[in-house]
């Protein structure tokens, strides 16, 4: 069972003394049977001077900051860790293996709960992202849900070129398709809008990854990373990592999950000044793993962003 370890500082730097409004982070994983938290800190400078704790409407864990005064620096440093214990992604429930295929149709009782996560976001005037999607289909009989969602975190895994892109909305899925490159939010929105349009409900993820092995490193490691979850019969939200062909969970802490990317940001607030004081962001990620008993430890994947 890996002991995952996390470092997340984010430090925003300005010319003049400005005044912070209100912060809210999203940084503390969401535990669960697959992770369980064994410490959590978090330093703010300056020090709020209120700060609350919530849960949004998805239970992701918010804290909230408000100050007073006036700063030219704003330092958040998150220090976490966990307990990480990814299980299958299909269960295999009495050797029966998970069978459900396409077409079909969620529950009544389900279907109330999951139709948001359904729908559409992103336009599709010609039926391309579809089309693309439909690729994944049998062209006679019935589709297995578990083949065609692994070809399709595979297929973008090996067919699209990964490139980190640190700050600004994910590209639209049409232009991630057109281009054939993107960042791992690109091709988590190109997976989850993929599968919308195929009646499955999907949500945007977003955490770290990192690598249980010695062997190289996975993509997106060294900062936040997305990914994918889509709900299954019997299974329930299962996820797919489309940037590394994660098939499950293994390898990704969970933190915030959000039907739209703009509900799982890690940290957003708002200042008062001139525009020309602000004069950057630097971030920084660490994340180490203890070594486990059939694996060496994992190199440390670190990365010092500025921009």
């Amino acid at each position: 069972m890996p002991v995952v370890s996390i470092r997340h500082l984010t430090a925003y730097r300005y010319r003049n003394p400005v005044a912070l409004g209100e912060h809210r982070m999203m940084l503390r994983p969401r535990e669960s049977y697959d992770q369980r938290l064994l410490s959590a800190e978090l330093s703010i400078t300056p020090e709020p001077s209120v700060l609350r704790n919530v849960h949004d409407v998805f239970g992701n864990c918010v804290s909230i900051a408000r100050f007073a005064g006036r700063t030219d620096r704003l330092a958040v440093e998150s220090r976490m860790t966990l307990e990480h214990s990814p299980e299958p992604a299909f269960a295999d429930f009495d050797g029966e293996a998970y069978s459900a295929s396409l077409p079909f149709a969620y529950s009544p009782e389900d279907l109330p709960d999951l139709a948001r996560s359904m729908e559409r976001q992103h336009p599709d005037p010609t039926g391309e992202l579809e089309a693309w999607a439909r690729r994944f289909m049998r062209r006679a009989g019935p589709t297995s849900l578990r083949t065609l969602l692994s070809d399709m975190t595979h297929a973008i895994h090996d067919g699209f070129t990964y490139g980190t892109r640190l700050s600004g909305a994910p590209q639209a899925p049409l232009e991630t398709l057109a281009l054939g490159t993107g960042s791992c939010r690109d091709f988590a929105m190109l997976m989850i809008e993929a599968v919308r349009s195929l009646g499955l409900a999907a949500r945007f993820v977003s955490g770290y990854v990192y690598s249980s092995s010695h062997k190289a490193g996975r993509a997106g490691g060294g900062h936040t990373h997305a990914w994918v979850r889509v709900f299954l019969p019997s299974c329930g939200w299962v996820e797919f990592d489309p940037t590394n062909g994660i098939v499950g969970n293994a390898d990704l802490v969970r933190v915030a999950i959000a039907r739209d990317p703009r509900q799982a940001v890690p940290l957003h607030g708002t200042w008062t000044g001139l525009p020309a004081d602000y004069l950057g962001m630097d971030v920084e990620v660490e994340v180490s793993v203890e070594a486990c008993a059939d694996a060496q430890p994992a190199p440390l994947q670190r990365v010092a962003q500025g921009r």
